[in-house]
């Protein structure tokens, strides 16, 4: 039987703009898969535009089995947009880290991804630049210490983010949502952490 996947977020999980297949939950599954791991196609419960508030919402009301094999978490972007600040996302993202590793079959097996730097897009153009990567590093360093603390795997994915200043191919036609190039580049660094995941007893 294949291990289980579940991939929980907001618009980057959806792979707003992008093909099914290169939505990253996907991508990660298939390359496992390439590498000789068997993990089946990924349940998503995401959705563009969810806050972390929303996203545990959506989570308690679809109620998925518990017990997954492997669980991916990333949210948090529209907390920043939406001004939450980082009290906030401090107490709402400690919620949902709790419920997503009562989810996974062992704390070891949560995932927990950076926010992605949206104001290096031309999405941001006219907006301070400067506050916005200063929120979300100031976001992902709570998210870092929460997951890792937890026992919680981290992966920093901010930073391949911040290409698309100058790399239009790494974004979609909405200069905003990454491309599936971008989400290749994002496997290449989950991979070992997922492997490994996977891997713990």
């Amino acid at each position: 039987m294949s291990l289980s996947y579940l991939a929980l977020g907001d618009s980057y999980t959806i792979g707003e703009g992008v093909g099914e297949r290169e939505r990253w939950p996907v991508q990660l599954a298939k390359t496992l898969r390439d590498h000789g791991t068997d993990v089946g196609d990924p349940r998503i419960i995401a959705k563009t535009g969810w806050t972390s508030d929303e996203l545990l919402a959506a989570i308690r009301a679809e109620d998925p089995a518990v017990g997954w094999d492997l669980v991916t978490l990333l949210c948090g972007v529209n907390d920043q947009y939406r001004g939450f600040g980082e009290g906030r996302y401090r107490q709402t993202f400690t919620t949902l880290l709790d419920t997503a590793l009562g989810l996974a079959k062992l704390p070891a097996r949560l995932i927990v991804l950076s926010i992605p730097d949206w104001g290096v897009t031309p999405f941001a153009e006219g907006r301070d630049r400067g506050a916005i990567r200063s929120e979300i590093d100031s976001f992902n360093q709570v998210a870092a210490h929460l997951a890792t603390g937890a026992g919680a795997a981290f992966v920093d994915i901010t930073p391949l983010t911040r290409l698309a200043a100058t790399d239009a191919a790494l974004l979609v036609s909405d200069g905003l949502h990454p491309s599936g190039i971008m989400y290749r580049m994002w496997i290449e660094r989950v991979l070992p952490v997922a492997a490994r995941a996977l891997s713990a007893s």
